[in-house]
């Protein structure tokens, strides 16, 4: 069962931030549902790669905005705007990261949380 926040569920929360994630031309987005894994830190993380960091700025603005404009939650706490190799967006039940390329293999949540239910999503595609 998801936990809820101000009866937002986890889900809702999840497909806002894909929706973020999306709209910037986010790759490589996953879902790691960490619902049945003991001990997780969260429902989901949402895990996107971007290839710039102007680009990395505008993922992690565009899940700000579409959060806040679908569900009307603000991210508990935000990394890595500085550096801009890893942003992390924590909405307590999910958590949205935002990598570089590279970073991404170097960190490797994926291996690391192995045990979660993988959620693949489609790279946005525009239409001509």
């Amino acid at each position: 069962m998801a936990k809820k926040r101000k009866g937002v569920s986890s889900e809702k929360l999840c497909d806002a931030i894909v929706k973020g994630m999306q709209e910037k031309k986010a790759q490589d987005i996953l879902i790691l549902d960490l619902r049945k894994v003991k001990n997780a830190v969260a429902d989901f993380f949402v895990i996107c790669s971007g290839g710039s960091d102007k680009q990395l700025d505008a993922i992690a603005d565009s899940v700000d905005a579409e959060v806040y404009k679908a569900l009307q939650e603000n991210p508990w706490h935000v990394e890595g705007k500085n550096n801009k190799e890893w942003v992390l967006l924590d909405y307590f039940d999910v958590v949205a990261h935002i990598f570089k390329k590279d970073k991404r293999e170097f960190f490797a949540l994926e291996k690391l949380w192995g045990d979660a239910e993988f959620i693949e999503i489609e790279d946005a595609v525009a239409i001509k």
